[in-house]
């Protein structure tokens, strides 16, 4: 079964990415790529977070755009809490950060995940008041995986945004959204 956005229930849906420069990222994404338009949100929040087990208060802003059905987030963290980027940056530095797949159970996403021996590395909830959790499976897959709770309005979300791709002229490339707030 797809979601409406093209990509399978239960599948991988997103290739993210932690970057020095969020605007430099968009620019070369889509012009190495093609992807875009750009969705995002500068700065700000989740509102709950927890980072291995103890609260930690990043600061992001996370560019979202789409290739087809495939949807690419780009992130920056803005500050200096511990977390799961901090982390990666430290390790190997810029680059691929997570896969990102779709829950519409978020809860049996992560009991998948934890029953394979994961570590659940960062948990928080998004401005759409969906849940994510990211499991650190480096070691297996040379990134984390990003359990993403599909409620309607995150699937809403992303068919939007994937729809702004089909045809994209060039035109309007970085679509600006209210930041997070906490």
């Amino acid at each position: 079964m797809l979601l409406n956005f093209g990509q399978p229930v239960d599948g991988i849906i997103q290739t993210a990415f932690i970057v020095e420069d969020i605007h430099a990222a968009m620019r070369e994404f889509t012009r190495l790529t093609g992807a875009g338009p750009w969705f995002l949100r500068e700065g700000g929040k989740f509102a709950v977070q927890t980072y291995r087990g103890q609260p930690t208060d990043v600061e992001l802003s996370i560019a979202m755009g789409y290739s087809g059905s495939m949807q690419y987030e780009l992130m920056q963290q803005l500050n200096g809490s511990p977390s799961v980027y901090t982390e990666v940056i430290a390790a190997r530095g810029y680059g691929l950060h997570h896969f990102g797949v779709s829950a519409p159970d978020y809860d049996a996403g992560v009991a998948k995940y934890r029953a394979e021996g994961f570590e659940l590395a960062y948990e928080a909830t998004v401005p759409s008041g969906a849940r994510v959790g990211y499991f650190d499976t480096a070691s297996l897959l040379g990134g984390m995986v990003e359990v993403i709770e599909m409620t309607a309005t995150t699937e809403r979300m992303f068919t939007q945004m994937q729809q702004a791709s089909v045809g994209w002229d060039g035109s309007d490339p970085v679509r600006v959204r209210p930041p997070m707030k906490a």
